[in-house]
């Protein structure tokens, strides 16, 4: 009866369990690791759109900037500060050349943005003076990410936080 039991091919019901157990403490293991890549991942590609509506805010400020004959991008030479949910102005810059221009979206006349990169609001300061991007918000899939141009190069000029 014995050599019977023996002459059985598989595993006990304890060898099953000790493997579950060992796959248990690796997955537990391994998921808060994964969660921070899957985490790093969506900073990077938040600071990625960020850069993109930098580039598209100073493109579009620099050519209205020089189309402007009084040396200024506006004016009275105060900062032009444009975001979304702000109906769409009469000012040389608005959101919707630059959510084009950065494809990021697409700008309602209402200034709600519509797209399919979870990209919800746009803020872009620019100084008056010169036409440069001062500073630039860009909210996308829970996070926020704030471009702050830099004088000193020290820090990068980009901050994420979630929302």
């Amino acid at each position: 009866m014995f050599k019977k039991l023996k002459d059985k091919k598989g595993f006990t019901l304890v060898e099953l369990i000790v493997v579950l157990v060992i796959l248990a403490i690796l997955a537990a293991l391994l998921v808060p690791a994964l969660t921070g890549y899957i985490d790093k991942a969506n900073n990077e590609k938040i600071i990625a759109t960020t850069r993109q509506v930098v580039m598209a805010a100073q493109t579009e400020a620099s050519e209205a900037y020089g189309k402007n004959s009084s040396g200024k991008l506006t004016d009275n030479g105060n900062d032009l500060t444009i975001k979304t949910g702000e109906a769409i102005g009469t000012t040389a810059v608005t959101i919707d050349k630059i959510a084009s221009l950065a494809e990021v979206g697409t700008v309602a006349t209402d200034g709600t943005i519509t797209g399919a990169n979870g990209v919800t609001y746009i803020e872009v300061t620019l100084a008056g003076t010169n036409g440069k991007v001062k500073s630039v918000v860009v909210k996308q899939s829970g996070k926020q990410c704030t471009y702050t141009a830099d004088t000193t190069g020290n820090a990068s000029p980009y901050t994420v936080v979630n929302e």
